[in-house]
């Protein structure tokens, strides 16, 4: 039986762009490595026990998806940090939020998310645990009174 992701890929129209996205504005790590069937280097993302390996639109590893198309991926990324600091840390890199905070039904949880666009399109959802995000909510109202005293 199948029992966790290993890795997803990701075909990009321009790698530099992406891992420039990825890393300053998610704070992933990027790494080159050398695939085990020979042939040219290649980069993944990687966050937490995560894998993303990234394919360029025009020359794709093989075997790739029947139709790889950049722009046509829809993630959902769990974080640590409460959305608000996000939507502070997007806005200082000029990243739009196209919607959200809103709830959501996640794989093992409620979450509160907000959602992005990558360069290529895709659509990015930054979430965090609903509780958590209650419990920063409420933290922020109490430091919102205790600063008007």
């Amino acid at each position: 039986m199948i029992t966790a992701i290993d890795h997803l890929v990701l075909t990009v129209s321009d790698i530099e762009n992406t891992v420039r996205f990825y890393t300053d504005v998610l704070g992933m790590e990027v790494r080159r490595f050398q695939p085990q069937t020979g042939g040219e280097p290649r980069f993944a993302l990687y966050f937490g026990a995560q894998k993303i390996n990234l394919h360029a639109a025009e020359a794709p590893f093989t075997p790739h998806a029947q139709t790889p198309l950049a722009g046509s991926a829809d993630l959902c990324f769990l974080t640590s940090w409460p959305l608000t600091q996000w939507q502070e840390h997007l806005a200082a890199h000029h990243i739009d939020i196209e919607e959200g905070p809103v709830m959501r039904s996640g794989a093992i949880f409620p979450i509160c998310s907000i959602y992005i666009r990558d360069p290529d399109g895709n659509l990015i959802e930054i979430a965090q645990k609903a509780s958590d995000q209650k419990a920063s909510d409420q933290k922020a109202s109490d430091q919102k009174a205790s600063d008007k005293q």
